[in-house]
């Protein structure tokens, strides 16, 4: 499948950005079917918390291609439309997570280094109460939530990073795979993050075996 196939880009060009509780915009089924299926074989295999950076990790094939569709200057393009920033000619970073444990998802507001954070899930279709990111109007209050978006296979969440972009989720404890895509203000943040996954990386290498 070409990368270009993987990515619904006329949902996204089609989807609203919503200015409450800040910007953010939800396209549901970004990843086409075909691509769904064949990204669910080729995820890697993370049985452990945390985030981790694609050089940490083995893949297969078509997930190599979602990723470099995801860094590449097309959908750059569509989300600095989207915006109104200019995130072409920015660095970008990719995670991958597939575990998350009990205490994850408290509420927290990005970095102020990362400019956009796009959110793609590859999981099956959630009955689970937690895990379902929360768009929050506040930083005290779990429950107080203008949007909330279930890590359904495909979706795709993106949204402004600013001070008063809160998001968390009720609490999990299982497989909950998703790829978080950043672009950054400057190489010098993009390095710091990358020798921090890093670092990560291997201390929960040996940690977790």
């Amino acid at each position: 499948m070409e990368m270009s196939m993987m990515l619904d880009f006329p949902a996204l060009q089609a989807a609203t950005v919503q200015r409450e509780p800040f910007d953010h915009l939800i396209v549901p089924g970004f990843l086409t079917p075909d691509a769904v299926s064949q990204i669910e074989a080729d995820f890697p295999a993370i049985d452990r918390p945390g985030s981790f950076p694609l050089k940490s990790l083995a893949y297969g094939d078509a997930f190599r291609r979602l990723s470099e569709a995801l860094q590449g200057p097309e959908l750059a393009k569509a989300m600095g439309d989207k915006f109104d920033m200019e995130l072409v000619n920015q660095p970008s970073m990719l995670t991958v997570r597939g575990h998350c444990k009990p205490t994850d998802g408290q509420i927290h507001t990005d970095s102020l280094g990362k400019l956009v954070t796009v959110l793609i899930y590859v999981n099956d279709s959630w009955d689970a109460d937690g895990g379902r990111l929360r768009l929050l109007r506040a930083a005290d209050d779990i429950e107080d939530y203008a949007a909330e978006v279930p890590p359904d296979a495909g979706t795709m969440l993106a949204f402004r990073c600013s001070e008063n972009a809160w998001h968390g989720h009720k609490p999990f404890d299982g497989q909950r795979r998703s790829m978080q895509l950043n672009w950054v203000r400057d190489t010098a943040y993009l390095r710091k993050e990358q020798f921090r996954h890093r670092v990560s990386a291997l201390v929960k290498k040996v940690r977790f075996g």
